[in-house]
């Protein structure tokens, strides 16, 4: 409704009407409007009617299709302008996205200065804290007073990303503290803000891995850290918009991973089919190849199936059981992990944990199964047979849901990868050999 009735001023000829009604919107809604129009050539009609600050702010809120469309027709005067104005750290993450064409004309649209610190930030790993860092913060130094400080503040406040907590270091750069604005602006304007600071500073190092600083912004609830290099100097700062980026991406990565398929870059929308298919099809075939040993047990155990056919037709209950079980359990343990609380050390309380959670559980599973068995089929012995293997296969199932991604993570391998689809096939074989086993103690007959 919101873009329909701009739409309509434009069309109408009333461009003053429908600028004053664009300066009024949020940016995060002005995104929102030009995304549902990518293609249409009024999405570049209104993003240059849009003061350059506004414009750069919505910039940074569309997605990288919208963006590169955009670009696209922008003359390089209007792109310096937007480059100008972006943050360093919307400017990285917009290029890093974009081919090769669009790059070198942002970059050749950038100031020598912008260009330069542009080029510092591209040099850093992907995924490092480096690559996530901005490098526009308020920095300031320990002798200063707190007048000469907010004096600081007042002048270069606009050109930074945030001013909410100041970063005191020494002559060659060294972190030495943390102030946060609201003492600043409580104290006289005469005290020093090295006697404000505070020297226990929660930061991280250009290299550290992306997944390492969305933990401790999550443990210590901070809304920006400090990042220094190797030498401890201070080379930016990392915001809590960016490390909720960082969340979203690493949890649909896992997400990815537990379904058994690989990451896709972008939304399910922007991705192509063949994508799709690429990132789909080899955890396919891997456990195909892996359900043969399922096949192989059924094989060994044929006789025995084939002088009572109804063992067979419970075969498919008790995979799936299993393997739900065990999904359970591994998802479970994968949030733990991820949230700290789980270690390697930890391995065998989660396995009296899972023991004991598995028994109580397939006690109740297998009751009701029992009764559910001899009411449909009438065989006392056959409803034991496949209720006491419910209780075996549940207890393995939990058992070792929660303990592969422990093992996983000790090794270095990504947990998400030991969920649901792996553990189901492990999961599946050691289900179809006791069941038959348990099966050939309870009915002598076969």
């Amino acid at each position: 409704m919101l873009l329909e009735s701009i739409l309509e001023l434009m069309e109408d000829k009333k461009y003053s009407e429908a600028h004053s009604r664009l300066n009024e919107l949020n940016a995060v809604d002005l995104a929102e409007c030009l995304s549902d129009i990518t293609g249409d050539l009024r999405i570049l009609v209104i993003f240059r009617m849009l003061p350059k600050e506004l414009a750069a702010e919505v910039f940074s809120y569309l997605t990288h299709d919208v963006q590169q469309t955009i670009v696209e027709k922008l003359t390089d005067k209007e792109l310096a302008r937007v480059v100008d104005e972006l943050f360093l750290d919307d400017t990285v993450d917009f290029i890093e996205e974009m081919p090769a064409s669009i790059v070198k004309r942002v970059i050749r649209a950038a100031d020598p200065e912008t260009r330069k610190q542009i080029n510092l930030l591209l040099m850093y790993p992907d995924e490092s804290a480096g690559s996530l860092m901005t490098i526009e913060f308020m920095e300031v130094d320990d002798i200063w007073t707190v007048g000469y400080a907010i004096e600081a503040i007042r002048r270069q406040s606009a050109d930074k990303e945030t001013i909410s907590t100041l970063y005191v270091t020494d002559r060659q750069r060294r972190l030495e503290g943390v102030v946060g604005l609201r003492e600043v602006l409580a104290a006289n304007d005469e005290e020093k803000i090295g006697s404000l600071m505070e020297t226990e500073i929660i930061k991280a190092n250009t290299h550290d891995d992306q997944a390492e600083v969305a933990e401790k912004f999550k443990k210590y609830d901070l809304t920006a850290m400090p990042v220094v290099d190797d030498e401890d100097r201070l080379v930016g700062i990392i915001t809590i918009d960016d490390v909720l980026d960082v969340i979203e991406e690493e949890a649909t990565e896992d997400i990815y991973k537990m379904a058994a398929m690989a990451p896709s870059e972008g939304g399910y929308m922007e991705a192509g089919v063949l994508s799709l298919v690429k990132n789909r099809v080899v955890w396919l075939v891997i456990l195909m190849v892996s359900a043969t040993f399922t096949g192989m047990i059924i094989s060994r155990y044929e006789v025995a199936l084939t002088a009572n056919v109804i063992l067979a037709s419970f075969i498919p209950m008790l995979m799936d059981t299993g393997g739900n079980a065990g999904s359970q359990s591994s998802v479970s343990v994968i949030r733990a992990i991820t949230l700290g609380e789980i270690k390697f050390s930890d391995t065998f309380a989660v396995m009296w944990k899972e023991t004991r959670v598995g028994v109580l559980t397939g006690i109740v599973v297998a009751a009701i199964n029992f009764l559910r068995v001899w009411l449909m089929n009438g065989d006392p012995l056959i409803a034991l047979a496949v209720s006491l293997t419910l209780i075996v296969i549940i207890v393995s199932a939990k058992v070792v849901g929660g303990v592969l991604p422990v093992l996983a993570n000790k090794i270095g391998l990504d947990p998400a990868v030991m969920a649901s689809p792996l553990i189901t096939t492990i999961v599946d074989a050691v289900a179809l050999i006791v069941y038959f086993q348990i099966v050939m103690l309870v009915l002598t007959g076969l």
